[in-house]
C-alpha cells in the first residue's frame, strides 16, 4: 500500500498591527504575501521539493480583515500535471473578541517543483480518494486548460502582460 499523501495544509496566523493600512484593515498585499507562503508550504510539503510560484488565479477578497483577527488558510493540493500543482485556498478569519466567524478569501496557486537548478521536477500523481477529490481535480483541470486557453488568445491579439 502506498504512502498517504500530505494534500492538505492548516495555517492560522494573527493579523497585526504592522499589516494594516490606516484603516486598520489588513493590506490586500501583506494578504496576498501570506497566501503564496501557505500555498508554497501546502505544495512542498506534497511534493517534497522546494517550489515556486507561476501563477495566482481570481483572488476574491469576500470580506476585509481586520488588525487582531485570526485567519486560518484551509490549503488543498486540487490538481497536479507533469512539475505543477494548483493549490486552492480558502480564508476564514475570526474576530477573537466577538468570536465571529467568516469567509474572507478564496484563491488558487500554480506552483511549480523544482530542482536545485530550476528546472522542473515531476511531481507525484495526484491519489484521489473521494468524489470531492475528484471534482476539485477536475475543476482544476479545467482552470489550467483555460489558463493555456487564455494565453493562447492573447499571443494571437499580440496582446502580452506588461513588461
Amino acid at each position: 500500500m502506498s504512502e498517504a499523501q500530505e494534500k492538505s495544509l492548516f495555517m492560522t496566523r494573527l493579523m497585526t498591527p504592522d499589516m494594516a493600512n490606516f484603516s486598520g484593515k489588513v493590506h490586500g498585499g501583506a494578504l496576498l504575501k501570506v497566501l503564496d507562503e501557505a500555498a508554497y508550504s501546502c505544495a512542498s510539503r506534497y511534493c517534497k521539493a522546494y517550489v515556486v510560484t507561476a501563477a495566482l488565479d481570481h483572488v476574491g477578497f469576500k470580506r476585509a480583515v481586520m488588525v487582531g483577527d485570526l485567519i486560518t488558510f484551509k490549503c488543498n493540493v486540487n490538481y497536479v500535471g507533469r512539475s505543477s500543482m494548483e493549490i486552492g485556498i480558502r480564508v476564514e478569519a475570526e474576530n477573537i473578541k466577538s468570536t465571529t466567524k467568516y469567509h474572507a478569501i478564496s484563491c488558487y496557486f500554480t506552483m511549480v517543483a523544482v530542482d536545485d537548478d530550476g528546472k522542473g521536477l515531476e511531481v507525484p500523481r495526484l491519489q484521489l480518494n473521494s468524489e470531492e477529490e475528484k471534482k476539485l481535480f477536475e475543476a482544476g483541470k479545467m482552470r489550467c486548460e483555460m489558463r493555456k486557453e487564455m494565453e493562447q488568445r492573447n499571443q494571437e491579439l499580440h496582446v502580452g502582460l506588461p513588461a
